[in-house]
């Protein structure tokens, strides 16, 4: 298994980066971008893997067994640097911090790499940080920056990084690498993978998590019970609830996994208090991880709003008459009942609702409780609507 089966359905990716991984057209700085749930940092860190591979014949390069692949995809190799931010924007302190790494020369593979996941969060001077050590890179120095899309980052960054995009897979590769990678049941994984719309962490999740998938249905039927203020002001508080539950879910057990994880490599006792300095650590990973479940439950509640428009999505299928498949194809009666009262222009606004309200709670500090409060006002669906 090499570092690019898990692209599933990016072949025209995986082949730029195999041909700059065996020194055709390779440069110093580079740009992922693509929408969620494309796998943008994960094209980063198998190109990085496959530049450090320990394999001298460049065809193998990014093999997915030598040391260097392993720490690589592990995150632990020392001339390699991954940044994600769990607060709103990356801050220019930490700017300068990987302006510094930068600066060192390898130690022990071929290149160092610094990788920024969220190149999207940076505020424009803390992008202007970055930009004269991305204009003139230390020798054996390689930036990758990732994205949703170019316009994300500034056109004096971006001018200087060769371009990766990608594309949303199709559902069935998304479904074929859930069969063949965690040994999903194949109409569990196919049912996954269009229910997340092709992102595969989402799909994964929902295939090894019935809870989640329940959380999910119950978010999409919302509107079919969306009568009056009061289901509007029921709805948004369900809606805010279910996805701090997503949230939590997620982050229970890596939180615990990284707390044990600390007391191990700081030799903490079984029992007892703890000495003070090991108290201080535990502190900080614990405020870590109180910033880390903020930013997770206003992940997973776009997520949420996603997974609610996907449901106006499909009406708007059907009101229009095309023949792409359905999201949500379970609920097709529903669906056509609910299409049959209402207009397409009727749709379109209750989707820009929902945009709306995904962008105020994603871009400012807004209480999300009020925000999907008014959005759910504007989707009431009057008892008698028809086109």
């Amino acid at each position: 298994m090499t570092v690019w089966d898990d692209l599933q359905g990016q072949p025209a990716v995986v082949e730029q980066l195999r041909q700059a991984a065996s020194g055709e057209s390779l440069t110093h700085a580079w740009l992922f971008t693509g929408p969620p749930g494309s796998g943008r940092s994960n094209a980063a860190k198998a190109f990085t893997a496959a530049l450090n591979c320990d394999q001298e014949d460049v065809s193998l390069r990014g093999c997915g067994q030598c040391q260097a692949c392993h720490t690589i995809l592990g995150e632990t190799h020392s001339d390699v640097t991954f940044v994600r931010t769990e607060k709103v924007t990356i801050t220019i302190d930490e700017a300068r911090e990987l302006v510094a790494a930068a600066g060192n020369r390898p130690s022990s593979g071929r290149w160092r790499i610094i990788v920024v996941e969220d190149a999207d969060r940076m505020a424009e001077r803390t992008t202007n940080v970055l930009l004269k050590a991305i204009e003139e890179p230390t020798p054996r120095t390689i930036w990758m920056l990732c994205a949703p899309s170019p316009a994300d980052v500034l056109v004096t960054i971006r001018s200087r990084c060769r371009s990766v995009a990608l594309r949303l897979p199709p559902a069935s590769d998304v479904a074929a690498l859930l069969v063949r990678r965690d040994g999903v049941d194949p109409a569990l994984a196919e049912q996954a993978a269009r229910a997340a719309q092709s992102h595969v962490g989402i799909a994964r999740r929902l295939a090894r998590d019935p809870a989640a998938r329940e959380r999910r249905l119950e978010t999409v039927r919302f509107p079919l019970g969306l009568r009056g203020v009061t289901a509007a002001v029921m709805m948004a508080d369900k809606l805010v609830k279910i996805a701090t539950a997503e949230a939590n879910s997620s982050n229970e057990e890596r939180d615990a996994a990284e707390k044990a994880a600390l007391l191990a490599t700081l030799g903490a006792p079984e029992s007892g208090t703890l000495p003070p300095a090991m108290r201080g650590q535990l502190k900080q990973l614990e405020d870590d991880q109180k910033r880390r479940a903020k930013r997770s439950i206003t992940d997973s509640l776009d997520r949420t709003l996603t997974d609610l428009l996907s449901f106006y999505r499909d009406v708007l299928i059907i009101q229009l008459g095309n023949a792409v498949e359905l999201v949500n194809v379970e609920l097709r009666s529903e669906l056509e009942e609910f299409a049959a009262r209402s207009t397409p222009e009727t749709t379109l606004a209750r989707m820009d609702a929902i945009n709306k309200a995904r962008e105020r709670i994603t871009t400012t500090n807004v209480a999300p409780l009020l925000t999907i409060e008014s959005m759910a006002a504007s989707l009431i669906q009057p008892s008698k609507e028809t086109r």
